[in-house]
């Protein structure tokens, strides 16, 4: 993965290149966060009351649509 901004083929002021790395950067904080809450060392309550709002509604979110998503089935093998 190249973290630059020039040359991502996506516009020529890099902005599209860089919402798609604040999307990943972002998913990769909702993982950290459950595996925090997960390990005991943060409590959903420990957050203030918005972003466990957020949290929330992104986690609604992404399971009702992975199951939209999902093109395999359990079973099958790639």
């Amino acid at each position: 993965m190249d973290p630059s901004p020039a040359g991502d083929g996506e516009d020529g002021d890099g902005r599209q290149g860089f919402s798609r790395l604040d999307a990943d950067f972002v998913r990769v904080l909702e993982d950290l966060i459950d595996a925090l809450i997960a390990n005991g060392t943060l409590r959903m309550t420990d957050l203030p009351v918005e972003a466990q709002r957020k949290l929330a509604e992104r986690k609604q979110w992404r399971a009702r649509y992975s199951e939209r998503l999902d093109l395999l089935d359990n079973d099958d093998v790639i």
